[in-house]
């Protein structure tokens, strides 16, 4: 025997008459009690890595003790296209070669795109198989295949028309680098420190003000009112009446809403619907008006007046001089706190008004919550089944 293990003469040997044998293809048979796996796909943005060796080792073992026992055990393989994830990493490859999706234009990127797939799922599926994985390879699928694209149509079609699955318009997680919604799981928090600017807004028919301060202060340009909190007998005389948003003469309600923390500065918020998750559900329960001030490459839109066309950061320095001018900038103090982040192109996140598509869960989630409840479903660790 050779004084060394050599896998080479080995594994590829053993793994080619496993599955010539067909030893991990599995058929419905009723006379054995069925044992199903689904593997969850990896994306096709880059070759495997330990996690996946883990993962998959892991599912390859609880697959094997099953069919050594007798079991009609069987393990589906596939990929997964990762969209977003995969563009990235495919705009990355174009810059080191001095390109952009631009300058191939639609179908080249295109097929750019679908050539960066297929390389990776092929080489994800080698890995796989290097690892021994007692897939059943003749069920191998791929997220984008018309198959799987025909099924998700059909899914929502049906959905749809129970009334499950809705348009409206809500506040989204927006790049305005990448140009796209991001999902929740995809922002990354980080304290930073920002200044924090007081403004006041005259109240209109009186030589009174009314101060509030914000962290981004070109916000104010797409405000739907001023808020205080209800027990707050600082403002009990203001609720009811209406302040005027400076360079828009849009005349706005001073409301009273639980949302505002009595303590945190002065006790008074600017609630900017269009711009802001919490701001947001103060607008739906006050039936307030939203409004969006940014396109989607994060420059200021028509909504914003004299300030149209402007980057962000631009248009913040500009108001805030012309708040100045007026009287209605007081100054600023420094603010540390959590800062929403793309946790891949690492640019701060941007809340906008979106047109998306909804799944009404309330019905949907109940058969699942029934059977965690009743242990029918159990969870591992217990600690996620709250969540």
């Amino acid at each position: 025997m050779d004084k060394s293990y050599n896998h080479q003469l080995v594994e590829d040997r053993l793994y080619a008459e496993w599955e010539g044998r067909g030893y991990f293809k599995t058929q419905p048979d009723p006379s054995k009690e069925p044992y199903t796996v689904m593997m969850p796909p990896p994306n096709v943005t880059a070759q495997l890595h330990m996690g996946h060796a883990l993962d998959n080792t892991l599912q390859d073992i609880m697959v094997r003790c099953r069919r050594m026992q007798g079991r009609a055990a069987l393990w589906v393989p596939g990929t997964d296209h990762a969209s977003i994830a995969t563009e990235a990493k495919l705009v990355q490859s174009l810059a080191a070669e001095g390109l952009t999706k631009a300058d191939l234009g639609r179908e080249k990127y295109l097929e750019r795109a679908w050539d960066w797939a297929m390389n990776y799922r092929s080489r994800i599926v080698g890995q796989l198989k290097k690892m021994g994985s007692s897939c059943d390879w003749d069920r191998e699928r791929f997220t984008m295949d018309e198959g799987l694209n025909n099924a998700v149509l059909e899914f929502f079609v049906r959905l749809y028309d129970k009334g499950y699955i809705y348009r409206g318009e809500k506040l989204v997680n927006w790049c305005t680098h990448c140009k796209t919604t991001i999902s929740d799981a995809e922002v990354e928090h980080t304290e930073r420190e920002d200044a924090l600017y007081n403004i006041k807004y005259p109240i209109k028919g009186t030589d009174k003000y009314i101060q509030f301060a914000t962290t981004r202060p070109e916000t104010i340009l797409a405000d739907t009112a001023v808020a205080v909190n209800p027990d707050d007998g600082r403002y009990a005389g203001f609720v009811g009446m209406t302040a005027v948003v400076p360079f828009m003469d849009r005349e706005i309600p001073i409301i009273a809403d639980g949302y505002v923390d009595m303590e945190f500065g002065i006790g008074v918020v600017k609630i900017t619907p269009g711009h802001d998750p919490n701001d947001f559900l103060v607008g739906e329960r006050h039936n307030l008006p939203r409004i969006n001030i940014l396109n989607d490459d994060g420059t200021m839109n028509d909504n914003a007046g004299a300030y149209a066309g402007m980057a962000a950061q631009d248009a913040r320095k500009r108001i805030l001089a012309d708040l100045d001018a007026l009287g209605l900038y007081m100054g600023s103090t420094k603010l540390t706190h959590s800062v929403g982040t793309h946790d891949r192109c690492k640019r701060i996140i941007e809340p906008m008004l979106k047109v998306q598509w909804f799944v009404r869960m309330d019905e949907l989630a109940k058969p699942a919550i029934e059977a965690y409840k009743s242990g029918e479903l159990r969870i591992v660790p217990e600690r996620f089944g709250k969540i």
